[in-house]
């Protein structure tokens, strides 16, 4: 691998949302898998791993401004770079 193309650490806690204070732009550059007690997720939005938690949607319910509903799984979670 290039250093130029070097993938940045994965942090603690990850959202895909813009507007969180948890999201790093640089870390989607690459493609992520998450595993949440060792079955690999594609729907996660959100992750802790110090507190063992993902944030997936709730089926297609949206709340009143049209974001999807959130639900935590707690598990033990991994996050990766494929």
């Amino acid at each position: 691998m290039n250093d130029t193309t070097q993938a940045p650490p994965l942090p603690d806690r990850l959202s895909i949302d813009p507007r969180s204070p948890h999201h790093v732009a640089a870390v989607f550059a690459h493609d992520i898998g998450i595993r949440l007690n060792d079955k690999e997720r594609f729907d996660v939005e959100e992750y802790c791993i110090s507190e063992g938690w993902v944030r997936v949607p709730a089926g297609r319910t949206v709340d009143r401004k049209g974001q999807p509903v959130m639900i935590k799984l707690k598990g033990k979670v991994e996050a990766f770079y494929r």
